[in-house]
């Protein structure tokens, strides 16, 4: 009998380990053996740069949405969203069905996207909002304190892809939201490989898209917006028909607008060079605040709708037409990233520019967002419990589109199991960086130039210690799912063939032993404290 807790003694697994060794000692069958059980991803550590035969490197775009759901776009089967500009590279390059999330929520997915690292080995798994340096969730504190602001900073050691471009000669730029530090430290995106920054410093700053102020590089950026806090209430008495009830929602400097013009500005700058670009909006994560004429497009298509009111349990912000303002964020976005196009085309480097699109995790359940309505997650099941947050698929299988003109086959479609992490590999490739030796990745390349050579990952990897505590593992076909490891409930123990059973209704834990006990040898020898 392998003794886990003598190789694990952190708190977070101990609950998994203990309910183990019990089930042994009463003999239980076999596939309790693996109630421990559970995740990792793929290392390839035999991947190797090919060498650029081109005279100039590719520029690289990596569009990460925020909490948009795998089938929040047209070409992912959306029917009240309009994404055009999004379909549009769709069928110009190649669409993953099988793709996904390193991790449920924001922070994590950065980490692991830009280091190439699953989560058995990531220094950030979760949310960390720092709270040990005081009142951090206080928007009014945060405004007046910068030493407030940001997330639990990454170690002074880390490289991201972001180091790694810039050593073969690539500007490098961040539009957006970082969520990966705080300022006056060394975990900044300045001081991790981004030559630009603009944007939140922040996710929770990020809550409101009329901020008081954005980072430009280090410093702040003072906006034309008045003080108004996130969760502010709907006003007490006030019409929730009267759209003048909704005024201090909806504000001067919309931060979006801004930093799409930085956006376009960093392209012009950087036009004669390669560069690479990751534009991590904020869109569609909620609060619910949209262009009017966008709001009013969607108004016309929807109809009436039930407002959205904020304060008790309800929080962001109020909106008069929650739906409307949902879609209007993301055809919004859609309509930038059709602007980022044509730019591309004018300055004559389209042609040698290659888009990824994709999003952070599954959609969100909170601020008035729907994924019911929007069947935002289809065919998979994105409310709460099922979507952000949480280890379903739901959760964390994700859009992602690649495009680039004569080098990616056009309308082509890939089922190629693949995940955030692969990205420093296959940009590796492509840009002639050396993959690092400590990375979990596997390059797509021979899949996004329709050449053979594919590696497949052995497994995927997720642990997750919020939301109850959580922990999952792809193998192929099957995933290990186990939930509740953290909280008073009864922890889980689940399998599902995603092959034959895609939504995870039926769980097989009980008839498969084995595949529980190879997932449990997995987990024990690629987990890191």
């Amino acid at each position: 009998m392998i003794n886990f807790l003598a190789i694990f003694e952190n708190t977070f697994y101990q609950k998994i380990f203990e309910t183990l060794n019990q089930a042994l000692i009463r003999k239980r069958f076999f596939s309790l053996l693996m109630i421990a059980t559970v995740l990792i991803s793929c290392r390839d550590k035999e991947v190797s740069p090919q060498s650029i035969s081109e005279k100039q490197k590719p520029n690289i775009i990596y569009i990460l949405a925020d909490d948009l759901g795998y089938a929040d776009i047209g070409a992912y089967g959306q029917m009240k969203i309009e994404t055009p500009n999004i379909d549009a590279l769709a069928k110009s390059g190649m669409l993953f069905t099988q793709h996904y999330t390193s991790a449920p929520v924001c922070a994590p997915a950065r980490f692991m996207l830009l280091t190439g690292k699953h989560a058995g080995h990531a220094y950030i798994r979760s949310n960390s909002e720092w709270k040990e340096r005081g009142d951090v969730w206080n928007y009014r504190a945060m405004a007046k304190d910068s030493t407030l602001e940001g997330q639990g900073p990454m170690p002074e050691s880390t490289v991201t892809m972001a180091d790694h471009f810039k050593k073969v000669g690539y500007a490098t730029g961040i539009i957006g939201k970082w969520g990966l530090g705080a300022p006056h430290t060394q975990s900044i995106p300045n001081e991790m490989g981004f030559d630009f920054f603009y944007g939140y410093n922040c996710q929770r700053q990020a809550h409101t898209y009329y901020p008081l102020h954005l980072y430009k590089n280090r410093n702040r950026v003072f906006l034309q917006n008045d003080t108004i806090a996130p969760n502010t209430p709907f006003p007490e008495g006030a019409d929730p028909k009267d759209p003048k009830s909704y005024a201090n929602f909806s504000l001067t400097d919309y931060a979006p607008d801004l930093m799409f013009k930085e956006l376009t500005n960093f392209v012009y700058a950087n036009k004669e060079q390669p560069f690479f670009l990751y534009w991590a909006t904020p869109i569609p994560h909620v609060a619910l605040q949209a262009p009017q004429r966008w709001v009013d497009y969607y108004k016309n298509k929807f109809g009436e709708e039930e407002p959205y009111l904020s304060g008790g349990n309800n929080g962001y912000f109020s909106h008069m037409n929650p739906h409307a303002a949902y879609a209007a964020m993301i055809s919004y976005l859609d309509e930038n990233i059709g602007k980022l196009v044509q730019q591309l085309k004018d300055e004559g480097i389209y042609e040698n520019t290659l888009i990824v699109f994709t999003s952070d995790n599954g959609p969100s359940y909170a601020g008035g967002a729907d994924p019911v309505y929007f069947e935002s997650a289809k065919p998979f099941d994105g409310d709460y419990g099922r979507g952000k947050g949480f280890l379903y698929e739901g959760g964390i299988r994700v859009p992602m589109i690649a495009s680039w003109p004569n080098k990616i086959m056009s309308g082509s479609k890939s089922e190629h199991i693949s995940v955030h992490y692969d990205m420093m590999a296959t940009f590796a490739d492509i840009s002639g960086f050396e993959v690092p030796k400590d990375t979990d990745g596997i390059s797509l390349s021979p899949t996004l130039f329709s050449q053979n050579g594919q590696k497949e990952h052995e497994f995927l990897y997720w642990e997750f210690p919020s939301y109850g505590g959580q922990v999952a593992l792809r193998m192929g076909d099957w995933k290990v799912l186990r939930q509740n490891l953290l909280n008073e409930e009864t922890p889980t123990l689940e399998l599902y063939n995603l092959r034959e059973d895609p939504t995870e209704k039926q769980n097989l834990a009980a008839l498969h032993p084995e595949i529980l006990q190879k997932a449990a040898n997995i987990f024990n020898n690629e987990r890191m404290e």
